[in-house]
């Protein structure tokens, strides 16, 4: 497990290196990192572990060691469990949404009050479910920044809308948040997650609710009379283009992963769709939103392909790192000592704080596995523990500008804008006098 503790720290650490900060920016160097100790993790599945090797793809079988010489096929069970089963249909989904929503703007100025900002809250709330949090919050994040470009005082909008478009909105289906859909891909069914609406509601509700009051008798006030006058005075519609044909192409990829999942029958046929049928059919949708989309468009959203690139490079080594936790915790999951829903909400959430949210969820989601349920199980897992998986991971993935990756990536867009951002110490200050007492309340009502 030594390669896996060395990426997440990494991934934690590195950007906070002042000598390293700059070097890891370079998704060639996370590739290296990444890569580098997913190869040490394969050396040793090759050379040094001498158990079976559970085979998760096409089929589950069971993969002996060598019984002399270097275990050649335990080390690609590892590879295929980790690349083939796990990080291709991951990855192809996280691309679609993050290349699709890419061609749709929406620009304009409206009058940057404390209600217009806690609807454009809200309304990124509710599409983080629906077309991920990537993609609502790179769609959403500039037509906020330019409807606040004339007030001052905007870093705590900002921060408020990672708590809620980044993380805490994207809990309603498994296209919302990576966490979830790696639960989508160990058996939880598409739908299940529209069960979390009470939590999900209470929370983005209590969040946009607390955003209002501060924004109204905290922050708008600071304003100067000049600063507030000029918004209302260049204030503006928005305005929407790259719906056609994009808009569609978003509800083809929903459709693609609720229905084309290999491990079950299409409903009322019985048919079981062919292995990566869901990836090459999202992959044409891809390229149907390239060819058909307006180009100008994606220009000027400035659309590249760097942010999608470093969750790739990160999450190929990752992806791998993370097999002998998984397969220790489904072997010694029950001995732990976590039970209770609470317990595991809060196991979850605090590693997803402070690492990636999605292997946090696997692995927790496999210790919850390896225990008897208690009541109705979903996916081998008791439903009440994996509801406070799921909410662990999505929720306190936003304590920390780690926890999940458009945190930094909305961070990075509003510095680029001008708003001087919290520290990362900072945002802390504010997800522990914001969130924590929010998400206590969650835990106690729900779990």
């Amino acid at each position: 497990m030594i390669p896996f503790a060395l990426l997440l720290a990494a991934i934690a650490i590195l950007p906070l290196v002042p000598a390293a900060a700059h070097r890891w920016e370079h998704n060639s160097s996370k590739l290296l990192v990444a890569g580098g100790l997913g190869l040490v993790t394969l050396a040793y599945y090759a050379f040094f572990h001498r158990g079976g090797v559970d085979l998760h793809f096409p089929a589950h079988a069971v993969v002996s060691a060598a019984e002399s010489g270097p275990s050649w096929a335990a080390a690609g069970a590892v590879l295929a469990n980790a690349f083939l089963a796990e990080y291709v249909p991951f990855i192809v989904l996280l691309f679609s949404l993050y290349v699709i929503t890419g061609g749709v703007r929406i620009e304009g100025d409206l009058e940057a009050t404390p209600t217009v900002n806690a609807a454009f809250i809200a309304a990124g709330a509710l599409a983080a479910s629906f077309i991920g949090t990537t993609g609502a919050a790179m769609l959403l994040v500039r037509p906020l920044l330019e409807t606040n470009r004339e007030r001052r005082h905007v870093a705590h909008t900002l921060v408020f809308f990672i708590f809620v478009v980044c993380n805490c909105g994207g809990c309603l289906l498994p296209i919302g948040d990576p966490p979830l859909f790696l639960g989508y891909l160990q058996g939880v069914d598409f739908f299940w997650t529209l069960s979390l609406w009470k939590p999900w509601l209470v929370t983005n509700g209590l969040l946009v609710a607390v955003y209002w009051i501060w924004d109204t008798f905290v922050a708008h006030p600071r304003e100067t009379a000049r600063d507030l006058a000029r918004d209302a005075r260049l204030a503006g519609r928005l305005r929407m283009s790259g719906l056609w044909p994009n808009v569609p192409l978003l509800v083809g990829v929903i459709a693609a992963v609720a229905l084309l999942d290999p491990s079950k029958a299409l409903p009322g046929t019985g048919w079981h769709p062919w292995v990566f049928l869901r990836e090459a059919v999202l992959l044409g949708l891809v390229g149907l939103s390239l060819a058909l989309g307006s180009r100008d468009v994606r220009r000027r959203n400035g659309f590249t392909y760097g942010a999608i690139l470093e969750v790739a490079a990160l999450f190929v080594g990752i992806f791998v790192c993370m097999q002998p936790a998984l397969a220790l915790l489904d072997e010694h999951g029950a001995s732990l000592g976590l039970e209770s829903a609470r317990a595991f909400f809060w196991a979850t959430g605090s590693l997803s704080a402070v690492l990636d949210n999605a292997p946090t969820y696997l692995v927790f989601f496999k210790t919850a596995q390896a225990l008897p349920a208690a009541g109705p199980s979903i996916a081998g897992v008791d439903e009440a523990r994996l509801a406070a998986v799921s909410l662990g991971a999505v929720f306190l993935g936003a304590m920390t500008y780690i926890g999940n990756g458009p945190n930094f990536m909305v961070k990075a867009i509003a510095e680029q804008a001008g708003v001087r951002m919290p520290s990362f110490f900072g945002y802390v200050v504010y997800s522990f006098g914001v969130l924590l007492p929010i998400f206590a309340l969650v835990s106690i009502l729900f779990l």
